[in-house]
């Protein structure tokens, strides 16, 4: 997995980070990807775990010490429909 290839990949087990988002809420939560739905990311933190709307986040991970910004929209997807996806993949 590369930075760039990020967004095809299975996401439960890389550390993330809530980094912007319209509610104030969610901006924050970091820890790590348990599970993931079409639209959530379920997000192990110190308080439990957190349930994220893709689509209303902007979210920082970890990847082999490199920091990767995403915009969720572009993670709003059936995680197996997304993870296969190849070629001119609109998750590239």
């Amino acid at each position: 997995m590369t930075p760039k290839s990020l967004v095809r990949h299975e996401l439960a087990g890389l550390d993330v980070e809530v980094t912007d988002s319209p509610n104030p809420d969610l901006v924050g939560i970091a820890g790590r990807v348990v599970d993931e739905t079409t639209n959530m990311l379920l997000v192990a933190t110190s308080d439990g775990v957190k349930q994220v709307p893709k689509a209303a986040a902007t979210f920082r991970f970890t990847v082999d010490s490199t920091d990767v910004v995403v915009d969720g929209e572009r993670l709003v997807a059936r995680p197996a429909r997304r993870t296969e996806q190849i070629g001119g993949s609109l998750w590239q």
